[in-house]
């Protein structure tokens, strides 16, 4: 199946609360302060010691904000650096931060705390969970963040890099090129240490040169092509299939050779409608889920 999104932060202001098709009304979820499980929570934070801090978000009008937001800072928490503090600011911050209102934060919140990312305590605040790890299919409805958080949460480590002479298969996506630069990563659970998914991408050299392999075992290509990089994102393709483990993914992924695996393609272009990155990601088929929601509005 393939699937076409524009990214989240290509308009500008202070979005309505409500705005573009999509978007879904806000329920309020329980205040963390008024109504929250009064269940035990983590240790008290070190005096003094500041709040997790979230990644920053610019938001587009065409999309349900909760949904943004809390992808946003979905990525932010699978995506952290060991020893971030645990705690979360209060809703009020949080929502000054995404420039939202508390009612979207708290939505946005109580998705997070359905799966087990955070939890909430009464009179304590938010926390996130020590163990908190991608477990239920992520939910695409265009935001690019969606893509961030769907790779976060693993170890990542960059097995090679250099430049190429252009794959004859991606050969469309580069025309007038002969060659780009590769990088291949493999990716393990955070608690198992199995793997889980290895990753080829080939990007424009240009782009390339200003690429830090040390971001890319801290995050996501995507999240380092667009915050660290600054390449200006209009809009990624995915096409994912089922297909057989070749030799040197049924030794990277562990699995036997010819077992199915998923082999996803995220094809993505800046807004100069350039190809800029091509991803060609294999999962191990008991350990990716795909979850793509049709708003009927």
């Amino acid at each position: 199946m393939t699937m076409s999104r524009g990214q989240a932060g290509a308009d500008g202001g202070e979005p309505e609360e409500n705005a573009g098709a999509g978007a879904e009304a806000v329920t309020a979820a329980p205040d963390a302060g008024a109504g929250a499980a009064d269940t035990a929570a983590p240790a008290d934070p070190v005096p003094g010691q500041p709040a997790f801090a979230p990644d920053s978000l610019v938001l587009n009008r065409k999309l349900p904000l909760w949904y943004q937001v809390s992808q946003s800072l979905r990525a932010s928490i699978l995506g952290r650096p060991q020893g971030s503090p645990a705690r979360l600011p209060t809703e009020e911050q949080l929502a000054a931060h995404y420039g939202v209102s508390v009612l979207t934060m708290r939505q946005a919140l109580k998705e997070l705390e359905t799966e087990g990312l955070i939890s909430r305590h009464r009179r304590r605040g938010t926390f996130i969970e020590p163990r908190a790890r991608r477990v239920s299919p992520v939910r695409l409805l265009g935001s690019v963040d969606a893509i961030v958080a769907q790779q976060s949460g693993e170890a990542t480590t960059v097995l090679d890099h250099g430049t190429v002479p252009v794959p004859g298969d991606l050969a469309e996506f580069f025309p007038r090129r002969a060659e780009v630069a590769s990088f291949r990563r493999l990716r393990r659970d955070g608690g198992s240490d199995e793997p889980t998914n290895w990753a080829e991408n080939a990007v424009l050299p240009e782009i390339a040169a200003h690429i830090d392999v040390a971001d890319l075992e801290r995050w996501p290509m995507t999240k380092v092509l667009r915050d660290v990089v600054g390449v200006r994102i209009s809009r990624i393709t995915d096409t994912v299939e089922a297909r057989l483990a070749d030799p040197v993914t049924a030794e990277l992924l562990q699995v036997p050779l010819l077992s199915p695996i998923l082999h996803y393609t995220g094809v993505t272009y800046d807004e100069d409608g350039q190809v800029v990155d091509v991803a060609r990601i294999r999962y191990r088929g008991d350990r990716f889920a795909f979850s793509v929601t049709v708003e009927a509005h």
